[in-house]
């Protein structure tokens, strides 16, 4: 148990070893380009190009530049932007983290509820009108832009009908602690986790009725409807024990790229000052070290995400667990 741990341990830093490498090397050591001009940013004076010149080493050979670099993103935390009045970025990045999250476990909830709803739905239904009238929704939303959905979520419920009985409940566009308000948190992130579930849902549930109806061809589920299992316990049960696997599987790789930036366009469209939004002012201002920060910490997360994953996967089929020991 503790070798795998410990083996797992590894691979995460060798990983994010080597995007670090890869990240330093796209924005500071492309032949041709002086990355001291690329922080200091346009117009800056020569007494800061200087400073910044010798405060990351850009004098000195290429590791010692990297090392500098992850000294300041990961030890010190006191990587800099110039373009932002100075403001160190780790801050920012760890400030941004906690509405990313929210955002993305809110609308884990949605599209695992919806899609555990339809999909068995449209299985136990198969082939019958309500079948195909889920499946055309679900098409429906996993082809609508979420952009675009964002767009038209705000334009009913911010402006034309904000005033109605209906959505007169909507908060304004940003976010609320869950500190300061629970309830508030909860109301400011309801509407754009929906619309980041919708496309979500249309798939999973596409996908769990495929790998249900594929299951009730198994010979554990013959062996349970033989022993007097009534329907709810073999579609509910048996049913969602053997198709669990690859929903788990796609449930993870989406969630680990919503959590490193997936879900910057929601952020962006409903204004909620996440790490993906971040990454878009840093991308409008050209601010590379917002950029390299944002684009670091979530490549952490995305590795810590599909670890967790990776364990909850090995619980849930304990033959995984049973080859890695054996090899």
């Amino acid at each position: 148990m503790i070798g795998a741990f410990l083996s797992r341990a590894g691979q995460m830093l060798l990983v994010i070893f080597g995007i670090s490498v890869l990240v330093f090397s796209i924005f500071f050591a492309t032949p041709g380009a002086d990355p001291t001009a690329r922080i200091a940013g346009r117009g800056a004076s020569p007494q800061v190009v200087a400073r910044i010149r010798a405060e990351y080493g850009f004098d000195r050979a290429l590791p010692i530049q990297y090392v500098r670099m992850m000294e300041k993103l990961f030890v010190t935390r006191d990587l800099t932007s110039y373009v932002d009045h100075g403001e160190p970025v780790v801050p920012e990045v760890m400030g941004a983290a906690p509405v990313t999250l929210s955002l993305v476990l809110w609308a884990a909830f949605f599209w695992v509820g919806g899609s555990l709803l339809i999909g068995v739905a449209s299985a136990v239904l198969r082939d019958s009108w309500i079948d195909r009238i889920l499946m055309v929704l679900g098409l429906i939303g996993l082809s609508m832009p979420v952009f675009w959905l964002g767009e038209v979520v705000n334009l009913f419920t911010q402006s034309r009908w904000h005033d109605t009985w209906m959505f007169s409940w909507v908060p304004s566009l940003g976010y609320v602690p869950f500190s300061q308000s629970p309830w508030g948190w909860a109301k400011a992130l309801f509407l754009p986790s929906l619309t980041l579930a919708s496309s979500f849902i249309g798939l999973y549930a596409r996908v769990l009725r495929a790998e249900l109806l594929g299951a009730m061809g198994e010979d554990s589920i013959r062996t349970a409807r033989a022993k007097g299992a009534g329907p709810v316990r073999v579609w509910l049960w048996h049913g969602l024990r053997l198709s669990w696997l690859s929903y788990v599987s796609l449930f993870g790789l989406d969630f680990a790229q919503l959590l490193g930036g997936g879900a910057l366009l929601t952020e962006v469209v409903f204004a909620l000052p996440g790490v993906g939004r971040l990454t878009y002012q840093g991308l409008a201002t050209l601010d590379l070290p917002l950029i390299m920060a944002t684009v670091m910490y979530s490549a952490i997360f995305v590795v810590v995400a599909n670890a967790l994953i990776d364990g909850i996967y090995t619980l849930l089929d304990p033959r995984i667990a049973g080859g890695r020991n054996a090899r």
